[in-house]
């Protein structure tokens, strides 16, 4: 059994920094301090950070949606993940209307499976709620998805507030959680029909069409089904104050509701959507993209540590399929990619500019992912028994993001020219060093994550 020394680094966790050496024997952490006596094999990384293996959370690869597919699949998705020192993915499960959700977790086996060159794991994505529906939900349990989500817009995969009420409900059985895209439908749905109606067709519509009010008021919903509920919910990939200030108020009359934001929301805003088609359309996502005035608010949340997650909602696809829009803005995938650039921006922009600590970033990126999602100590941790899931991370530094760059199959990066300070140094995946001075150096390693309830 192999055994590696990661000698005069720096380990951070949510609780502070620590000068420690970390010793890997196979694929487990099986020592962290000083002075370690030891035959492994000496790893120098000092002057480094060690932070545990990042976790996102929120990625969609080879999705089917809006007539295509997903530029990223689980093979570029993932190597893309590594070298953003992601170490496991909760990619979405999503189940068609009258599929069994047996079927729909069968079909993300076999998209990822030795596919994948970091580990992942599913959430359920439900699209249509039926008596055998529910019958079924023991049995995802047991086959290690304990987390689900539901949507209230998108024809295709839009729940009544009865059925996700009765979701919810159930999976309080089986200590579950369900999280949600919150944006009113029926009123965006009109909107967008208006806008093209009157010929109003370029991008710069996305915005006007999918107005803050509309995330709040069906954040205000969801968390108002979660209060008659009982139940513990997650608010994903939230953008704006407004709809921040309905989970305060949420928690304030307790309901136990957890948020997720993403660094799209945290630095980018909506006059990008004024640029030329090309341009506008590679930063359609839903939700759209906001104002300043949301990013300091979202901001100020993560440093209060009133957020639990970062994630990206990475969903890519290639200019020529967002092209798919061109004389109607209401046709354009939406997403874009984010997996490998997440940490960087948020040690650059967050830790570097004093918005955040690394304890912090370690929080967002790693612990809280894993806990919330059932996977902590193995994931999530630098601790003894853990996986040896380990970012080394050099602060020392500086660079620009660059597609050139990217792993990513779609072509782009939405950041693409911003300056970067740091630099993932190499990650290691259960003991096995996946990525090094930026060359991915093992594919398709990656394993199933059965995860658990999730400790809230």
């Amino acid at each position: 059994m192999s055994k590696i020394l990661l000698k005069g680094g720096t380990v951070v966790s949510p609780k502070g920094l620590k000068k420690a050496d970390v010793l890997i024997s196979g694929e487990k952490i099986v020592a962290v301090g000083r002075h370690i006596r030891t035959d492994a094999s000496v790893v120098n990384v000092s002057g480094k950070l060690l932070f545990p293996g990042f976790i996102d959370a929120h990625t969609h690869f080879d999705l089917e949606v809006s007539d295509t597919v997903t530029a990223d699949d689980f093979a570029s998705g993932t190597i893309s993940a590594i070298a953003g020192g992601v170490t496991t993915v909760v990619d979405f499960a999503t189940q068609n209307k009258g599929e069994k959700l047996s079927d729909a977790l069968n079909n993300w086996h076999v998209k990822a499976f030795a596919h994948s060159s970091c580990d992942y794991a599913f959430h359920m994505a439900i699209s249509d709620w039926r008596e055998d529906v529910r019958a079924e939900l023991e049995a995802m349990f047991e086959q290690g998805v304990t987390s689900f989500k539901v949507y209230m817009i998108y024809d295709a995969m839009e729940l009544s507030d009865r059925e996700i009420y009765e979701l919810m409900v159930e999976l309080k059985k089986y200590g579950g959680i369900v999280g949600c895209h919150c944006e009113n439908s029926g009123v965006i749905g009109k909107l967008r029909e208006e806008s093209v109606a009157r010929g109003d067709v370029s991008p710069a519509n996305h915005p006007k069409t999918r107005p803050d009010y509309a995330e709040a008021e069906a954040v205000r919903r969801f968390l108002t089904i979660a209060q008659a509920a009982d139940a513990p919910v997650i608010v994903v990939h939230l953008s704006t104050a407004e709809g921040y200030a309905e989970v305060q108020r949420a928690r304030e009359r307790g309901v136990k509701v957890f948020a997720e934001t993403c660094p799209q929301y945290l630095l980018l805003d909506d006059s990008v959507y004024d640029q030329p088609f090309d341009e506008a359309s590679k930063y359609i996502c839903s939700p759209p993209l906001r104002k300043q005035d949301d990013q300091k608010v979202l901001w100020q949340a993560l440093k209060n540590n009133s957020l639990n997650t970062i994630s990206t909602d990475h969903c890519s696809f290639t200019i020529e399929q967002k092209r798919a829009g061109t004389d109607d803005f209401t046709k354009i995938p939406n997403g874009m990619p984010g997996v490998e650039t997440r940490a960087i921006l948020m040690y650059t922009y967050g830790v570097r500019k004093k918005r955040i600590t690394l304890q912090q970033m370690c929080a967002y990126l790693s612990e809280n992912p894993a806990k919330l999602y059932g996977m902590y100590p193995k994931k999530g941790a630098i601790k003894v028994g853990s996986d040896a899931d380990i970012v080394v991370f050099e602060p020392r530094g500086s660079g620009t993001i660059t597609a050139a760059a990217s792993h990513s199959q779609c072509g782009y990066n939405p950041f693409e020219g911003v300056r970067r300070e740091g630099s993932i140094d190499r990650v290691y995946l259960r003991g096995n060093m996946v990525y090094s001075a930026g060359e991915i150096t093992l594919l398709n390693s990656g394993r199933y994550v059965s995860r658990k309830k999730p400790m809230i």
